[in-house]
């Protein structure tokens, strides 16, 4: 091996090809009325000024107690914030805002079946069913302060109201993603010692009323396997007064909430004050590898940070219609549907289905109904809304200020479809990073004050610090284009205090690996890894790699996967496109690629073809994908995502293991006889 050759090979940065977008400037019209335009806010956050730069985040909130310390950094890494102060997260998104917004709506609630009128829930109503909702938690089940509760529910105002209903208590709630297997719920329950699950009878996915209360007859049977005991489980009804699932209910165990409310009409319960540091809830990673983490968000840090981002980032005035398309199973919904827009007396949508049903012009036609003009929605989203055709126009006469993209690095191609057909070149776009473990928006431009630019989630908020650092923990210099792992310096409000019952373990994940002194107090010395690759221009803006185990090591260079996914979808024709990592006895790993095209798409072969040389050109022959598979659609979780596991174990001949939880399960067998042959 030749010098140049194990330089290569030990190099720790990923090799970044992605050439550098062009600026695209907000409108006038919307600085003109943006919440946040003032140019001293990064230097009011700045270095010399944390951490009491963050009291303006803790005073958008109504405290019951005043704070005493902004923050507590004397136990590295479990910091704690705004300490001495008492506040209920309950009150702060629904009785203080009824003397001015009473009659406003709250939530719209839209269902899957287009025949069924939005929903439209005042200030008044919810303050009214989240009364109820914790008068009957305590009068059936005796939840109090600290116990923990799991929900498994879809995208119905029930949820909502249940989460708000077991703040108002101090109940910690653990809502598991609806489209999680009864066993997956299982799993959380065992972990979090709930005694009690929520769930629905039954809701819309794809045209079809889904079945669901069978997931909570598994989720039982297999918590008690593991040792936990379920004691109740309360069932919400899709349709009050009519019960919507073929599965029948178990005497002495299961309730049906729409009946017990009846007890409880009119029934008012005292937003009960919660320490500052006291849980509000556990939001559980997906858990498709090793042990589910509990993922734990503080009461008073937690709200203040979604309740500012929501305000700064998302820009959302009261008069506002705010839709985020996300599932209020994961972080983003309990973050930018729930805590964030409430806090701040937002009118947030609700929509139940999939997206893309009936068709791929639903969005649009629920967004000229109600009149929304803040859109919030992941690059998985906007792909697969694309899969209509590239140059199709979107239907409607919506007129969006402001747009965020949210969830994985979107690719300039996508990005400005999303800019030009959606937001008719003239909305605001936040392309944003953070993580479940983040509680809010890490990095994204401020809409009025900075310039945007497609494929870059721009510069950190005010008060983030992050640093690249090689693999060895020498820091990359800033601006340099060079890429590492992504990390923060500080402490921030909305960061997890810790991963539930294995502080261990909180620790070891997400600050061991570049401590410098675990023996410090100073919180300098404990730098928070995300896990994620990421360069940082000489803009300052930062772009998002992926993750770093993502990343394909070809012959010792080190190639990101969204890199190379960004250079297929510049091909016409691809709709989709995910790359993974097949071993290769000479080369150690090469990359093979899956991409998806519309329907009726003629020569694949041809696709592939300039997939290949679309490799070749923006990247370079190192990235040259091994094979390229045109399929007809991607394995997809029910949230959207791809799964590159199953995709990765195909191309592996590995098995792929327990699919039934996707999405689409059908597809991986119609993958693998294309892949694998019969």
């Amino acid at each position: 091996m030749t010098d140049i050759e194990r330089t290569e090979a030990n190099e720790a940065q990923i090799a970044v090809h992605w050439k550098e977008e062009q600026y695209f400037e907000p409108a006038q019209e919307f600085i003109d009325q943006a919440l946040m335009r003032d140019p001293t806010m990064r230097e009011r956050f700045g270095e010399k000024n944390f951490p009491d730069c963050f009291r303006e985040y803790a005073d958008i909130l109504t405290w019951f107690k005043p704070y005493e310390t902004v923050l507590d950094a004397s136990n590295p890494p479990f910091w704690k914030w705004f300490t001495g102060g008492k506040l209920n997260a309950s009150y702060n998104c629904v009785d203080r805002h009824l003397d001015e917004h009473r009659n406003k709506g709250a939530l719209i609630f839209v269902s899957e079946p287009e025949d069924e009128v939005p929903y439209v829930m005042t200030y008044q109503e919810l303050y009214h069913r989240v009364n109820e909702m914790a008068a009957l938690l305590q009068g059936e089940c005796g939840l109090k302060a600290g116990d923990r509760v799991t929900l498994h529910l879809p995208m119905t105002l029930d949820l909502p109201i249940t989460m708000l209903a077991c703040a108002r208590l101090g109940v910690i709630h653990s809502q598991v993603f609806g489209g999680f297997s009864g066993s997956a719920c299982a799993d959380r329950i065992k972990d979090s010692g709930s005694h009690h699950l929520i769930t629905i009878d039954a809701y819309w996915r794809s045209g079809k009323l889904i079945d669901h209360k069978a997931n909570a007859d598994i989720a039982v049977k297999v918590a008690e396997e593991l040792g936990q005991k379920v004691d109740k489980v309360l069932i919400w009804q899709r349709y009050p007064g009519k019960y919507s699932s073929p599965t029948p209910r178990v005497d002495g165990r299961d309730v049906f909430i729409n009946d017990l409310l009846k007890q409880y009409r009119g029934r008012r319960v005292a937003p009960v004050p919660m320490d500052a540091e006291a849980p509000l809830f556990l939001m559980y990673s997906s858990g498709t590898t090793g042990k589910p983490k509990g993922c734990q968000h503080r009461t008073g840090g937690y709200l203040a940070y979604v309740a500012a981002t929501s305000k700064y980032v998302q820009d959302i005035h009261p008069t506002d219609t705010y839709w985020c398309m996300a599932d209020i199973g994961w972080i983003t919904g309990h973050s930018y549907i729930v805590y964030g827009p409430l806090a701040i007396a937002a009118t947030s949508v609700i929509y139940e289905g999939t997206p893309t049903y009936p068709d791929m012009n639903r969005p649009w036609r629920i967004a000229e109904q109600l009149g929304v003009n803040i859109f919030h929605t992941s690059p998985t989203a906007i792909r697969a809304l694309r899969r209509l055709g590239p140059d199709a126009p979107i239907h409607g006469p919506q007129h969006f200020k402001h747009m965020t993209t949210v969830g994985e690095p979107i690719e300039p191609k996508a990005w400005r479809w999303y800019y030009e057909q959606v937001g008719k070149s003239k909305a605001v776009i936040c392309d944003t990073w953070w993580q479940t473990e983040n509680g809010g928006f890490l990095c994204s431009t401020l809409p009025a004050l900075d310039k945007m630019k497609p494929g870059s989630a721009g510069p950190a908020l005010p008060g983030i610090y992050p640093v690249i650092f090689d693999d060895e923990g020498h820091e990359i210099p800033k601006g340099s284009g060079r890429a590492g792992n992504m990390c923060i310096r500080n402490p921030w409000p909305g960061i997890i205090q810790t991963i539930w019952g294995d502080d261990q373990r909180f620790v070891d994940t997400y600050y061991r690996r570049f401590c410098k002194n675990p023996n410090s107090r100073d919180w300098r010395d404990w730098p928070y890894v995300s896990g994620d690759g990421a360069m940082d221009a000489p803009d300052g803006y930062f772009r998002i790699l992926g993750r770093i185990d993502d990343v394909i090591n070809v012959s010792g260079h080190r190639l990101g996967t969204k890199e190379i996914d960004s250079a297929c979808l510049t091909v016409p024709e691809v709709s989709e496109a995910a790359v993974v990592p097949v071993h290769d006895e000479i080369k150690g790993t090469v990359p093979e690629v899956y991409v998806s095209v519309p329907s009726g798409t003629k020569d694949p072969d041809a696709v592939a073809r300039r997939v290949v040389k679309a490799c070749e050109d923006i990247i370079g022959k190192i990235a040259r994908p091994e094979k390229v598979y045109v399929v007809p659609d991607m394995p997809k979780t029910r949230s959207g995502k791809i799964m590159r596991r199953v995709l990765a174990s195909i191309s592996n001949r590995r098995d792929v293991g327990d699919v039934t939880s996707l999405a689409n399960p059908e597809i991986v067998e119609t993958i693998r006889i294309e892949v694998q042959g019969k």
